[in-house]
């Protein structure tokens, strides 16, 4: 998810091509060519600039109406029928398209593996999705930074947080009996949900 301002100008954005299953945008206002997946201008006059990345969270929609009951839906028309049928199979057919990229392919992973990328700083790792799903929580350290991945209770939803309050480190699990999305602190005994929040012990209110 991106800004659309640019040099204090609004961009307006149009889907003009597909690349590897990411789309390119094309702005109404300079023509300009951008790539969905890096935010930044490929061709054009705006050539080089990047768009300003929107924090965000790409959710199940249960699991993200759970959060904010309140919260509104953008939808397609009821009448749009030529983007039900565009989208119709959009995952299973595109995934029968050949990648190409300017490189061997690593065979460690699908070509079209979802994986989770985390920046911290200049450094940069990617966890692939299936096993994030099927071993969380997952501790780690990227850039020197404690980080644990949770899921929802939705099974699909993921997100990562500092494994740490303040300066004391957390070792989150996930017990017998507790469901997806729960997980408790070993050193405090707190428990906490998707939300990175504790709903009780010693750390209640937490975040």
């Amino acid at each position: 998810m991106w800004e659309r301002t640019v040099d204090g100008r609004v961009l307006s954005f149009q889907l003009d091509g597909i690349n590897n299953q990411n789309f390119i945008m094309r702005d109404r206002e300079t023509g300009s060519w951008w790539q969905q997946v890096s935010g930044e201008a490929i061709r054009g006059p705006l050539k080089g600039t990047k768009l300003k990345r929107v924090f965000h969270d790409e959710l199940t929609f249960k699991a993200w109406r759970s959060e904010w009951p309140g919260g509104r839906v953008l939808v397609p028309s009821a009448t749009d029928t030529a983007w039900k049928r565009y989208a119709q199979g959009w995952e299973e057919q595109t995934g029968k398209y050949p990648v190409k990229i300017h490189g061997a392919l690593d065979p460690q992973l699908a070509p079209r593996a979802i994986v989770m990328g985390i920046e911290v700083g200049e450094v940069s790792k990617a966890y692939p999705l299936d096993r994030i799903l099927a071993q969380a929580p997952i501790h780690d350290r990227v850039g020197g930074l404690p980080i644990v991945l949770l899921v929802g209770e939705d099974g699909k939803s993921v997100r990562a947080f500092e494994a740490r309050l303040d300066t004391v480190a957390l070792e989150l699990v996930r017990t017998v009996g507790e469901a997806l999305g729960q997980v408790t602190d070993v050193g405090s005994g707190s428990r906490g949900n998707f939300r990175g929040e504790a709903v009780s012990g010693p750390l209640l209110g937490r975040r």
